[in-house]
C-alpha cells in the first residue's frame, strides 16, 4: 500500500469511514475542525493535521467528508485548504453530498495544478459508514476512480462509477429523491389506513409482501409507526440535498413536481425546530395538515 492517505471531516459518517481505511492497514492522516473529534483517530493510530492543507501536502489521496457545498468550497479552495498543499498527481475525493455545478468548477480548479477530483457521495447512513457497507456513487476521470476504487472497496460494497465530474453528486440526488418522495407517499399511506381505523400496522405488514414493499416502508415506516424518529439521516441534512435538488432543476429549467412537496415538508420541519429528527418525521407534517 504505498498511497498516503487524508482524511478530511470526521463527522457522524466521516469517523467510521476513516477509521475502516485505518483497519485495512492504510497511512491515514486526519484533520476536522474540533480538536475532540480527531481524538478517536489518534487513538486508532491516525496523525492529525492543523488544517486541510497540511493533509494535502503529506496524502496521495485525500478524502473530503463535510456538510455541504460551502464547507466543501472552504476545505478544498480556501486559505489553507487542500488546493494550497496538494501535490501534482494526487486525487482529491469528496464524498458529501453537494451542488454538481460546483462539484465540476472545483474539478476545473483542481485538474489546472495537475490534481485530480472525484465526486463520490455515499448512501447508506451511518450504520453503512460504520459496516463499510455504503453505496458510492462516483464521478469523474476513470483513471481516478480505478487508482481509488481498493479504497472505496473498504468503505462500500456497492460502487458504481456514474461518468464525469458531477455524475456521481447527480446519481446522490436521484437517491434523494427517491426516498424523500417514499417517505412522503408512506406517510401518506399509513395515514390513510389510520384515518379510516385500519391498523396502520397491519396495512404495512401486509403492503412489505407486495408490489409496494421497499426498504423505506420497511425502516421507516417502522419508525413512523413507532413515533421514533431517532435520526438515521437527519431533517436538516435531507432538506439541505433536497434544495440542491430544486435549485439544480430552476437552473436547468425542467419541473420536479414530487420533490417540491417534499421540498417544502421538509421546511416545514426545519420551522417547527425538528431539524434534528429523521426525515421520517415527514409523516408528522401530513399528518398535522389532516388534524
Amino acid at each position: 500500500m504505498t498511497d498516503k492517505i487524508g482524511f478530511i471531516g470526521l463527522g457522524i459518517m466521516g469517523r467510521p469511514m476513516a477509521l475502516n481505511l485505518l483497519k485495512a492497514g492504510y497511512e491515514l492522516t486526519v484533520h476536522a475542525r474540533r480538536e475532540e473529534c480527531m481524538q478517536p483517530l489518534a487513538e486508532a493510530g491516525a496523525k492529525t493535521a492543523r488544517t486541510c492543507k497540511d493533509v494535502a501536502a503529506c496524502s496521495d489521496i485525500i478524502f473530503v467528508m463535510v456538510s455541504d457545498t460551502p464547507d466543501v468550497e472552504q476545505v478544498v479552495l480556501g486559505t489553507n485548504g487542500i488546493l494550497a498543499g496538494a501535490q501534482a498527481g494526487s486525487v482529491v475525493v469528496d464524498m458529501s453530498t453537494i451542488s454538481p455545478q460546483a462539484t465540476r468548477a472545483m474539478a476545473d480548479a483542481l485538474i489546472k495544478h495537475k490534481v485530480l477530483m472525484l465526486d463520490a457521495p455515499v448512501s447508506g447512513g451511518e450504520i453503512g459508514a460504520i459496516n463499510a457497507s455504503l453505496s458510492i456513487m462516483v464521478g469523474g476521470p476513470i483513471e481516478g476512480f480505478n487508482r481509488v476504487l481498493a479504497l472505496f472497496k473498504c468503505l462500500g460494497k456497492n460502487i458504481v462509477h456514474v461518468g464525469d465530474h458531477g455524475a456521481g453528486q447527480v446519481a446522490k440526488a436521484c437517491n434523494q429523491i427517491v426516498v424523500a418522495v417514499t417517505i412522503q407517499a408512506v406517510s401518506e399511506a399509513l395515514l390513510f389506513a389510520k384515518k379510516n381505523g385500519v391498523d396502520p400496522v397491519q396495512v404495512r405488514e401486509a403492503l412489505m409482501g407486495g408490489f409496494a414493499g421497499s426498504k423505506i416502508l420497511e425502516v421507516h415506516g417502522k419508525r413512523i409507526l413507532d413515533g421514533d424518529y431517532k435520526p438515521g439521516f437527519k431533517v436538516r441534512l435531507h432538506q439541505k440535498d433536497m434544495s440542491i435538488v430544486m435549485e439544480t432543476a430552476c437552473k436547468l429549467g425542467f419541473a420536479l413536481p414530487a420533490s417540491a412537496l417534499v421540498a417544502q415538508n421538509l421546511n416545514a420541519l426545519m420551522g417547527l425546530g425538528d431539524a434534528e429528527l429523521d426525515s421520517a418525521a415527514i409523516y408528522k407534517i401530513v399528518e398535522k395538515m389532516s388534524t
